[in-house]
């Protein structure tokens, strides 16, 4: 039946899409199809370009960090793979001449001199903590008063911790003045007894008199009885890492289960240089005067014969011997000896002198790389910026056998990963400085700058190229 005659007839028939097998308007369609396809095509071309002219260069193994050989003298672009720091040229050490250049033919060193009757000795380098000769550096010996740096370790940070200030009025008791002073061996500092004085004139005292008890008065005021602070003490050595050291006393006499080792106050000596500077720099003062006294000399006799020694403390009694903790710094190098029972107290500064030239002889120290310098740069993921600079909070400097500079191998461990946002000094990685396949010293990367999160679409699109980079 015809269509005219359906509709004569007031009936139909159930209509043909037209658009499928049989349409006569499939062609125009599909030409329309074609070209949408291509305008769409041609977009996301032009999207995809623009996206990938701002993600980080580079593709990346889907790993969680990796480790660079650190080669080119500055960071080239945000490519993290890339980044390879160097140390800075080599500046000559002073005052010591054969330190000219960092491809100075190496010395041979030969073995520290020995000290004539010390028990205990060690020479350190303080800019790694590594030691560079010593006998029975472990042997747990009496400290004498070298104690007293850790009693000034303690009251500087409960300085800085602000529980006591540095102008508190600090009361000579007749305990302390019994205890570990007048009453035992004259070293008596001259503080008024039950009167009160500066707390920092009174550790200034301890630490050039080496009054024991003005020890006792300082121990006092921090935690009301010296067993109190010793304890305080112990928990100082044990984050310090001292193994072999246990106080008793604030003052360092003689005393039951009172010991520690060279390498303990070594380390003792080297953290109060670098945490507590200003009060570790009462230790070269020659000479102090309390009241109308006359003047007391500092024992440290080094003092006088090398200009270079800025510390730290003597110390001795008859079953401790004579024993001496000393720092000096020559240049950009510093060293620390320790002399523990010696048999006089100028044995004890000709061995720990002769101990120092040895080291500053055949050792040098070199800035590696200034703090807060940019010496990498890593790629960022959905950031504002497509790369992070690197650099160190602190100076970082490396001591090697002199000559030998030229033969350190940096490298740099960073994640092969990085997404924003990213805080300044937020830690990303580490620097580790080699030498004959050891890691002589290693410090921890940071970030220089923040990076922000970037825009939602460059959010997106590096989502993306992570994913496509992960299959």
């Amino acid at each position: 039946m015809s269509r005219e005659a359906d509709q004569a007839t007031g009936t139909s028939r159930p209509r043909r899409s037209e658009i499928g097998p049989g349409s006569t308007a499939r062609a125009p369609i599909r030409r329309f199809g074609a070209t949408l396809a291509m305008a769409l095509c041609v977009v996301g071309a032009t999207v995809a370009v623009g996206a990938i002219a701002q993600a980080p260069a580079g593709k990346e193994a889907p790993t969680k960090s990796s480790t660079t050989k650190p080669t080119a003298a500055k960071p080239s672009t945000a490519d993290a793979a890339q980044a390879k720091p160097t140390p800075s040229k080599p500046a000559p050490s002073k005052p010591a001449p054969e330190n000219a250049t960092a491809a100075a033919k190496p010395l041979a060193v030969p073995d520290a001199p020995k000290p004539k009757s010390a028990r205990a000795w060690l020479v350190m380098d303080d800019a790694t903590g590594k030691i560079l000769a010593g006998e029975r550096i472990d042997e747990r010996l009496e400290p004498a008063s070298l104690t007293k740096v850790m009693t000034a370790y303690v009251i500087a940070a409960e300085l800085q911790a602000g529980r006591i200030g540095a102008h508190d009025a600090v009361k000579m008791s007749l305990n302390a003045w019994q205890h570990g002073g007048g009453a035992l061996d004259g070293r008596y500092s001259g503080f008024e007894v039950n009167k009160k004085a500066d707390l920092t004139e009174m550790l200034k005292a301890m630490l050039v008199q080496s009054s024991n008890d003005v020890a006792v008065a300082l121990a006092e005021h921090v935690d009301g009885t010296e067993p109190a602070f010793a304890a305080r003490m112990n928990d100082h050595a044990k984050r310090l890492g001292m193994e072999n050291t246990r106080f008793t006393t604030s003052h360092g006499l003689s005393a039951e289960g009172q010991y520690s080792t060279a390498r303990d106050l070594a380390v003792l000596g080297r953290a109060f240089l670098h945490d507590y500077p200003n009060e570790y720099a009462y230790t070269k003062i020659r000479e102090f005067r309390v009241g109308a006294m006359n003047p007391q000399l500092n024992r440290n006799i080094l003092l006088w014969r090398d200009e270079s020694v800025d510390g730290i403390k003597t110390g001795d009694h008859a079953r401790a011997g004579y024993c001496m903790l000393t720092s000096a710094k020559r240049g950009d190098q510093r060293l620390i000896a320790v002399v523990l029972k010696a048999a006089s107290e100028e044995e004890r500064a000709v061995d720990s002198l002769a101990l120092l030239n040895w080291g500053f002889r055949f050792y040098e120290t070199h800035r590696l790389y200034q703090a807060d310098a940019v010496i990498a740069t890593h790629k960022i993921w959905k950031g504002e910026a497509d790369a992070v600079k690197l650099g160190l909070e602190q100076p970082l400097l490396v001591s090697t056998p002199r000559g030998r500079y030229a033969e350190l191998k940096p490298l740099m461990d960073v994640p092969k990963r990085l997404i924003a946002p990213v805080k300044a000094g937020t830690p990303i990685g580490t620097v580790r400085v080699m030498l004959d396949d050891k890691t002589v010293i290693e410090a921890p990367l940071v970030a220089i700058e923040s990076v922000p999160e970037g825009g939602f679409f460059k959010r997106l699109w590096h989502e993306f190229l992570m994913w496509w980079e992960s299959v």
